[in-house]
């Protein structure tokens, strides 16, 4: 029975979906932190905060969420 939530978790390209998560924000957060330099280099000064905000949390969350994978999927191979 486990394998089958094992094989239903895993996409086609044989990521996890937690994997694919953390990539996505991440590469989410890569752009807003992106904007915000060229906004700040082009000179402006009063930038959005809910970009900065998604810039300082998507960025780390998504990273965070791709070493958990990374982790839970490693301890699944050692196991199994």
């Amino acid at each position: 029975m486990d394998s089958v939530t094992k094989e239903t978790a895993v996409a086609a390209t044989g990521k996890p979906i937690l994997m694919r998560i953390g990539i996505g924000l991440f590469a989410i957060g890569m752009l807003a932190v992106l904007a915000v330099f060229v906004m700040f280099a082009a000179g402006l000064e009063n930038l959005p905060v809910w970009l900065s905000a998604v810039a300082g949390v998507l960025t780390p969350l998504g990273l965070l969420l791709g070493l958990i994978a990374l982790v839970r999927e490693a301890r699944a191979g050692k196991h199994g």
